[in-house]
């Protein structure tokens, strides 16, 4: 069985629709130059409201990657 060692790095996500769309606006993102990613915590949540209504959701995240064998 393989041992993983993991690099942390923290995101920040938007969305004007849904918390869950920010996260997955943050990781598809991420994925673009990142390999490995295998999991990810919220760590934050917050949102901007504009004329009453929830304009924005804002979310931190903490994701996690495999780093690759050099060999």
């Amino acid at each position: 069985m393989d041992d993983h060692i993991y690099r942390v790095i923290e995101l920040a996500g938007t969305s004007t629709t849904t918390m869950e769309d920010a996260i997955k606006n943050a990781i598809s993102r991420a994925s673009k130059t990142l390999r490995n990613l295998r999991w990810f915590q919220v760590v934050e949540t917050r949102g901007r409201i504009e004329n009453e209504r929830i304009a924005r959701w804002e979310v931190i995240l903490k994701v996690g990657f495999a780093l690759e064998d050099t060999l």
